[in-house]
């Protein structure tokens, strides 16, 4: 069965970016499994997948607009510290969900002082041309509860205990 919209894919993947350096990986945990054509995944991946099958694998190279955007950097700001009340060792590289006017978004620490913390609300990969090595496991049809619910359940039914092959 192809990949097309409705379909629950289940694929294994490996992220690297431009150094080659591994961000994420598949390998050695569960394979990533979503529901085709409803934004699950990155727009550029999502597009790359369309029609392809089981056993199939591709080498998907994302340019940052086709994934995670660009920088933008009015997303960079300095904040009072005392916003941080109850935080008692801030230091770089924390996240913190912040809530803004756009919702809720993770924003890291970039550098901090006695009076201002400066933080970044741009995904971390945002900016960054990511490569995805995929492969597809299985494609299945949706179930009706998983088309209703907008995304793919890992078990679409009940299983007894020696339903389980991995």
């Amino acid at each position: 069965m192809q990949i097309d919209k409705n379909r629950v894919v289940t694929f294994d993947y490996t992220l690297t970016d431009d150094q080659g350096q591994m961000l994420d990986s598949s390998r050695g945990k569960e394979p990533l499994v979503y529901l085709h054509g409803t934004g699950g995944i990155i727009p550029g991946l999502e597009a790359a997948l369309q029609g392809k099958n089981p056993g199939e694998e591709l080498h998907v190279k994302l340019a940052p607009e086709q994934a995670y955007g660009s920088r933008d950097e009015a997303l960079v700001r300095a904040v009072p510290r005392d916003r941080f009340q109850g935080v008692d060792n801030i230091h770089p590289g924390m996240q913190f969900q912040a809530k803004g006017s756009a919702g809720e978004r993770v924003v890291t620490v970039i550098s901090l002082d006695e009076k201002e913390v400066t933080v970044d609300a741009n995904h971390p990969l945002a900016g960054v041309t990511l490569t995805f090595d995929v492969k597809i496991v299985d494609v299945r049809a949706a179930t009706e509860e998983e088309l209703s619910h907008g995304h793919a359940h890992a078990h679409p039914h009940a299983h007894g205990s020696d339903d389980h092959h991995h």
